[in-house]
């Protein structure tokens, strides 16, 4: 799939090298320069840098938006990330916009205009709620920009390392919280005394750096 996102900093750094990483086919639009010099030293080749401004049609022409079948914008500026998902929708027909929200209010807005709009505040809420996606690792958001990630594992149902010990005995890595363990239909807020089982669901926040540590220590690999 063809993915244009709107802002190179740290979210939107490391969303186009996780998807890069995929096997996507990735496009990133960013105005600062010194930003996009980084970018050119930090992901792959393949992944196309523009510079500009992604609320500009020009711009989104350079990075072929009418191709794309998702269009992401992550800047710090909602009014940005609101803009450019707008044109991106009604300028090149995009079937699929995804938009960061910095400000919780702001999220019924882009709702109401057909962009799906993320969260912190409503990511965790969902959480709680057990609405996330399945699967055995995946990023569900970035937070803080960029600097924390908050994820999603399914511990093995073999050579669990981690299984049938408390919370307090696992060597999670610094600054990594456990926010909640899921037990078929139960949610548990994990506290020390707390065991695992194979097939948990288990809710995490830690540094994006520590992420592949995290999924070492949890999947047992």
């Amino acid at each position: 799939m063809y993915i244009v996102i709107n802002g190179g900093g740290k979210v939107g750094s490391y969303l186009g090298r996780a998807l890069a990483d995929k096997g996507h086919h990735v496009a990133i639009i960013e105005k600062r320069a010194e930003v996009l010099n980084k970018l050119t030293e930090e992901l792959p080749t393949d992944v196309l840098l523009i510079e500009g401004d992604g609320c500009d049609v020009k711009f989104q022409e350079d990075a072929g938006v009418e191709h794309a079948g998702v269009f992401v914008a992550v800047t710090g500026e909602d009014e940005d990330n609101l803009v450019s998902c707008q044109l991106a929708k009604v300028r090149f027909n995009v079937a699929r916009t995804v938009a960061r929200v910095n400000s919780p209010k702001n999220e019924h807005i882009f709702n109401a205009l057909g962009i799906e709009a993320i969260s912190a505040t409503t990511v965790i809420s969902r959480l709680l709620e057990e609405e996330m996606s399945a699967g055995e690792v995946s990023t569900l958001h970035i937070l803080k920009k960029g600097r924390l990630a908050l994820v999603e594992m399914t511990l093995p149902e073999e050579h669990c390392k981690v299984c049938n010990k408390q919370v307090s005995e696992l060597e999670l890595p610094g600054n990594t919280v456990l926010v909640a363990v899921i037990q078929g239909e139960k949610v548990i807020v994990p506290r020390g005394n707390t065991v695992m089982a194979a097939g948990d669901r288990v809710i995490a926040v830690t540094p994006v750096e520590q992420e592949e540590e995290l999924r070492r220590l949890l999947m047992g690999r």
